[in-house]
C-alpha cells in the first residue's frame, strides 16, 4: 500500500469517525434570546462537530408546540413557568433545568430625542403607537403591562398600544417606525457595554417582575446535553452579559419547585 493511499484512507475513516459522532441538536428558544443562540451556537458547532438547529417564536407559542410533541431537543424559555411545567408534566428530563439568563426590559425609540428619565412622551401621550409584545404568550410582553400599571397608563394607553406576537414583532414596530416607541429586550438594543442608536429608558428591576429565562432538556442525547453544559460555560456566561442580560452560573434548578 503506497503513502499516498494510507493518507487518504486515514483521512477517509478520521471523516466517517467524525460524522458518525456528530449529530444534530434541534432547540427552540425564545425571540429575545435567539442572537445570542446563534453566535454560540455557532461556537459550539465548531468546536463539537455537532449541528444546531434553531426555531425561535414566543415562549408560549414554543411551550404549545413541544405540548404537542414537536420535535425539540432542548428549549430555552423566556421565563422559568413554561420549563417547570414541562418538567411537572413529565416532558422534560428531570434535574436538566437551570437559569441561563435574566431578562431586562427598556423603552426605546430609534429618535434620539424622545425617550427620557420622566418618561414624558409616554404621559404624555406624544406617539401614535407604543409597541410592546403580546403579554399573553411573551414574558416581556407580561413585563411591559405590569411596567405600566406601575406607572397607571395601562388603561389610559390601551388604545395606542400594539402589541406584537413575540418580543422580535414588537422590536420591529418600533425599527420599522410603525411606533414610535416601545418595551423592547434590552439585548436587542445592547452590545458591548452600548446602546444603539435612539433614547432609550431601562426600566428599573422594581416595576416589572424579574424575567428569569430558564432552559431544559426535551430529549436526552449527547450531543442536546453538551449544548447545555456549552451554555453553562464560564466564557458563554460573559457571552450572555455582554447582551445586556443578567447571567447566572447555569447550575440545575428543576429540585426547587417555585
Amino acid at each position: 500500500m503506497n503513502t499516498r493511499f494510507r493518507c487518504s484512507l486515514l483521512v477517509g475513516l478520521l471523516t466517517t469517525a467524525t460524522s458518525l459522532s456528530a449529530d444534530e441538536v434541534r432547540v427552540a428558544v425564545a425571540t429575545n434570546f435567539i442572537d445570542v443562540m446563534t453566535h454560540l451556537s455557532r461556537q459550539f458547532e465548531a468546536e463539537t462537530g455537532h449541528k444546531v438547529i434553531l426555531s425561535s417564536g414566543a415562549t408560549g407559542k414554543l411551550y404549545a408546540q413541544i405540548k404537542n410533541e414537536a420535535p425539540f431537543d432542548a428549549f430555552f424559555s423566556a421565563d422559568e413557568e413554561r420549563p417547570l411545567l414541562l418538567e411537572q408534566e413529565g416532558v422534560a428530563m428531570p434535574g436538566s433545568r437551570f437559569t441561563y439568563a435574566l431578562g431586562k426590559l427598556v423603552l426605546w425609540s430609534p429618535d434620539p430625542d424622545y425617550i427620557d428619565e420622566d418618561q414624558s412622551a409616554l404621559r404624555e401621550k406624544r406617539f401614535r403607537f407604543l409597541s410592546i409584545a403580546n403579554p399573553a404568550t411573551a414574558p416581556y410582553g407580561r413585563a411591559a403591562r405590569e411596567v405600566l400599571e406601575q406607572l397607571g397608563l395601562w388603561d389610559e394607553l390601551s388604545e395606542q398600544t400594539v402589541r406584537g406576537e413575540n418580543i422580535g414583532q414588537a422590536y420591529q414596530y418600533v425599527y420599522s417606525g410603525n411606533a414610535q416607541l416601545g418595551f423592547v429586550a434590552k439585548a436587542q438594543v445592547y452590545r458591548q457595554g452600548e446602546y444603539a442608536d435612539g433614547s432609550y429608558w431601562q426600566v428599573p428591576d422594581e416595576l416589572y417582575s424579574p424575567i428569569v429565562q430558564q432552559a431544559v432538556l426535551l430529549q436526552d442525547s449527547e450531543a442536546a446535553r453538551a449544548l447545555l453544559d456549552h451554555v453553562r460555560s464560564p466564557q458563554t456566561v460573559e457571552l450572555i452579559e455582554s447582551y445586556g442580560y443578567g447571567a447566572e452560573a447555569g447550575e440545575p434548578v428543576a429540585r426547587h419547585a417555585h
